[in-house]
């Protein structure tokens, strides 16, 4: 994982919509960039309906909500369809950015060991500095627990 106070690596990634969407075009914003192992899998669609449902909350502070996966635009377009998802998902298949924010990780299920996304989540500063980290997120209260930092915290 990236450590707080580190400038967070800028990126450009497509969203949903196929539109090309960089980091640096949140300057000036503090921006949740969270990330998620797969689109329609329960635990990633709990945490992403959770961050629809804090949204307008969010909205409030002036944060951006970004959730990257290295799924297709073409699932993201279906993933945000079917539940409403008013924020950006950016698809990352080559998995440079989830490389570059070290959240590519050995990961084991059932005994079998395999590389994937260890689903975390960064909030970055309006200047683009790493504020806060949080490693190996609960999907179920990622969005609270974020909310309750920036409200303890401005």
């Amino acid at each position: 994982m990236l450590e707080v106070g580190l400038k967070a690596p800028d990126f450009t990634l497509q969203d949903k919509d196929g539109n090309n969407v960089s980091l640096s075009d949140f300057k000036g914003q503090k921006v949740v960039l969270y990330f998620y192992p797969k689109d329609n899998t329960p635990g990633c669609t709990r945490q992403a309906c959770a961050f629809a449902a804090n949204y307008d909350a969010f909205q409030e502070k002036n944060v951006a909500v970004i959730g990257v996966s290295k799924d297709s635009v073409a699932s993201h377009q279906k993933f945000a369809a079917k539940h409403n998802l008013p924020f950006i998902l950016l698809s990352d298949p080559e998995i440079t950015v989830i490389q570059a924010y070290d959240v590519w990780k050995e990961k084991k299920m059932c005994g079998k060991v395999s590389m994937g996304v260890v689903r975390s989540t960064y909030v970055i500063d309006e200047n683009g500095v790493i504020e806060k980290v949080i490693p190996k997120v609960k999907p179920d209260t990622n969005a609270e627990e974020i909310l309750a930092y920036l409200e303890e915290n401005y």
